[in-house]
């Protein structure tokens, strides 16, 4: 069986923290699960859904440039010109920052929590917290 291909979406649901810890939490919409203290946090942005339905893709085989039409992330879609079926997932925001041994900028994909990053550059190893 072949497997799907994915494409990420454009639009990333805006950055929230939670109201009891402070921490970030997940990049999403609707009922969260805070990672570091486990609250649940209700987020809802029409916006977000507004655009996500509005949002244009190409598909991956043919390149046809398609409305995804669905408010919710990841969506699972099928191309109308070549019947390639997809999933538009959701958008992870990225960031970077500056590794304390060699100023080397590092690219990574925000996610709640701290991490531990060892550089590639120098092989310091660091925490990142967000």
């Amino acid at each position: 069986m072949e497997e799907e291909a994915v494409v990420e979406s454009r639009i990333a649901p805006p950055a929230l923290s939670c109201p009891k810890c402070s921490s970030l939490l997940p990049s999403d919409l609707g009922v969260l699960t805070c990672s570091i203290c486990s609250s649940k946090v209700k987020v809802e942005h029409p916006v977000t859904r507004r655009n996500w339905n509005d949002e244009k893709v190409g598909c991956p085989e043919c390149s046809k440039v398609l409305i995804v039409g669905v408010d919710k992330r990841p969506a699972h879609l099928q191309c109308v010109s070549c019947s390639t079926h997809f999933t538009v997932a959701k958008n992870v925001p990225r960031t970077e920052v500056a590794c304390p041994g060699c100023d080397r900028r590092l690219r990574m994909k925000i996610k709640p929590g701290e991490r531990e990053i060892d550089c590639p550059a120098c092989s310091t190893s660091f925490k990142v917290k967000f």
